[in-house]
């Protein structure tokens, strides 16, 4: 007899729900962090004339990626500062002291 046909208990029904739990978050961490990418592309592509809004926009971005970072537990942001070159502008937003 294999596995698929014993009974399941409680605890197979948690182990699947925290496993679709940490995909959801793997799939929205990594929406965010597209999302904040893009905004951000956009902003270093921009003119003067843009610039105010497309700030704002890239901003909320950073800003719910950080939010989803640190719901996955990663909460240390300024390697990643680094890497993406998040503008002082940005940051300023954001409320950090650049």
């Amino acid at each position: 007899m294999t596995d698929l046909f014993r009974p399941r208990g409680p605890e197979s029904a948690l182990d699947l729900l925290g496993a679709d739990i940490l995909a959801e978050k793997a799939d929205a961490l990594g929406r965010a962090g597209k999302k904040a990418e893009a905004c951000l592309a956009v902003l270093r592509d921009s003119d003067e004339a843009r610039r105010d809004g497309l700030l704002q926009a890239a901003a909320d971005a950073v800003y719910a990626y950080f939010v989803q970072r640190e719901l996955c537990g990663l909460r240390r942001h300024e390697a990643l500062i680094r890497e993406m070159r998040i503008p002082r502008g940005v940051l300023a937003r954001l409320g950090a002291k650049p």
